[in-house]
């Protein structure tokens, strides 16, 4: 794709985002998300804790999310981490049933986000097996948050780096500080990036290239580095706290979730516009269907029940 025609890709992608309702998409995500927030990163917490220690990660974690979503937004995230992680249990079977719990509820978000992408992505999942099909999607969904997790020590193993890596360069050749905070936020941009080219390759029922999901990540993730900037302005100068009282951490999750949602769904159109006319395309996998196809099945399928056959009949 040449320069001049990255506007008139904008441009499809917004009209795109427009017709299939990404606003109601997102609306509905950041829903899910509520119930599923917390859990994740209860999980994403456990697994980098295993190499570091759970001070650590949490101290990490709570700079990414305020770096990501600005400090109230973090806040807000870290009270509900702090009150799903109060409730762990002791004994091996609670233990079991409290992972499994997290997992289930964890996967929530990424079930619905799977759904919304085949809704961008113009397919539907082809009928039968619902059973087998739930199963199969959700163990899908539980290998997106353990790669939440995976994410997030990786950013803590480049975070570690280059904060050794500054104090053996200061040793040596002093640099300013701001060098390093920028190659802190571009270590962390990269893992925003590579966690949304995994959502728009691996999670939509369709078979699309790398080449064509990465520039689509990267426009997604500058677009949400932005939006941090624009939701936190917004909730610094509203009045959410006093307004809802009690609940306000919770409204600050949604209107962070919802911001979140609606530039992932504007992203995952620009990647289906730019496969489209300069990429590989996008093609419905195995399990899936155009949604044109899917009207024209249902279609047929109407017009071959006997009671419509029979009425064709007496008009013949």
């Amino acid at each position: 794709m040449r320069a001049r025609d990255f506007p008139s890709v904008l441009l499809e992608s917004a009209g795109a985002w427009v017709e299939d309702n990404a606003l109601r998409l997102s609306a509905s995500l950041a829903f899910y998300s509520i119930f599923s927030l917390a859990p994740l990163l209860v999980i994403a917490v456990s697994i980098a804790a295993l190499v570091f220690s759970e001070e650590t990660v949490r101290e990490q974690v709570s700079a990414q999310l305020e770096a990501l979503a600005g400090p109230r937004a973090a806040d807000a995230l870290e009270t509900l981490l702090a009150a799903t992680a109060t409730q762990k249990r002791t004994g091996t079977f609670t233990a079991i049933a409290g992972i499994a719990v997290l997992l289930f509820g964890a996967s929530g978000v990424f079930a619905e986000l799977k759904a919304a992408l085949n809704t961008i992505w113009g397919v539907v999942v082809k009928p039968g097996r619902t059973l087998l099909r739930l199963i199969r999607d959700r163990l899908m969904t539980f290998s997106m948050v353990l790669s939440i997790g995976f994410l997030l020590l990786v950013s803590l193993l480049l975070s570690a780096i280059l904060t050794a890596l500054s104090k053996y360069m200061n040793w040596l050749l002093p640099l300013p500080v701001f060098l390093w905070q920028t190659l802190d936020f571009l270590a962390s941009l990269s893992v925003i990036t590579v966690l949304f080219a995994m959502i728009f390759k691996i999670l939509p029922n369709v078979r699309i290239g790398w080449r064509d999901v990465w520039l689509g990540a990267a426009v997604t993730s500058l677009l949400f580095v932005l939006g941090k900037f624009l939701i936190g302005f917004y909730l610094g100068a509203s009045s959410i706290t006093s307004a809802y009282g009690a609940a306000a951490s919770v409204i600050i999750v949604l209107l962070w979730v919802y911001y979140s949602a609606c530039t992932l769904f504007f992203g995952a159109e620009f990647t289906k516009v730019y496969a489209c006319k300069f990429g590989s395309g996008i093609v419905p996998d195995n399990r899936a269907m155009l949604w044109s196809e899917a009207v024209h099945a249902r279609l047929i399928s109407e017009l071959d029940r006997p009671q419509i056959r029979s009425r064709v009949a007496r008009v013949e």
